[in-house]
């Protein structure tokens, strides 16, 4: 997409989102928006779905709301950007930089983090259902009250010092508790947080945990 092009259509979102005459929703479906200067850019409530934005410099851009399902945002620039409430269901964000970015309340099911830099995100409330987090960096991201089913845990330093409700918390234990390890130091730090584990959301269809 021509830079003309774009200007044009942020200027006339701008309108739309103030309520002003000639304004007009920012339609940018399969746009082609490669490596763009998108720094600061109030794309609020924008149809983006299914965008090419791979390589796109969105740095401190408002996408809050906006639809950006099925995106392409891989090796993005995404530091401080505000996403929440996003649709990035089934986006493809490998390797993007999203330190700092606020992502609560995102929709991210299915989406591909995979190498994804989330230092000090804002992840609460997200649904990161079916979500690829191999290798991403969670160091000091807010995961409270996220959703996880059916996701994974980066078991590398990246996936330390993360924020967490009980929820995460819980689910964690228990699935460190359903390791099949015959170690006795093991087995009695698994026994000493059974209770704990077996507060799991998922434990009646998982199975209750007894003591070894």
């Amino acid at each position: 997409m021509y830079k003309e092009e774009l200007q044009e259509i942020l200027k006339k979102h701008k309108k739309w989102l103030a309520g002003e005459d000639g304004g007009v929703r920012a339609d940018l479906r399969r746009a082609d928006l490669r490596d763009a200067d998108l720094r600061d850019a109030d794309l609020r409530d924008a149809d983006l779905r299914r965008a090419n934005l791979s390589g796109a410099d969105l740095r401190r851009a408002n996408l809050s709301g906006a639809d950006l399902s099925g995106a392409d945002l891989s090796g993005a620039d995404l530091r401080r950007a505000n996403l929440s409430g996003a649709d990035l269901s089934g986006a493809d964000l490998r390797r993007a930089n999203l330190s700092g970015a606020d992502l609560s309340g995102a929709d991210l099911r299915r989406a591909n983090l995979s190498g994804a830099d989330l230092f000090g995100a804002d992840l609460r409330d997200a649904d990161l259902r079916r979500a690829n987090l191999s290798g991403a960096d969670l160091s000091g991201a807010d995961l409270s009250g996220a959703d996880l089913d059916f996701s994974c845990w980066p078991l590398w330093c990246g996936g330390l010092a993360v924020k967490v409700c009980k929820r995460i918390a819980v689910q964690l234990a228990y699935h460190f508790c359903k390791l099949d390890c015959d170690d006795p130091e093991y087995i009695t730090a698994r026994n000493a947080i059974l209770d704990f584990a077996n507060q799991f959301h998922r434990v009646s269809e998982c199975g209750k945990l007894e003591k070894r």
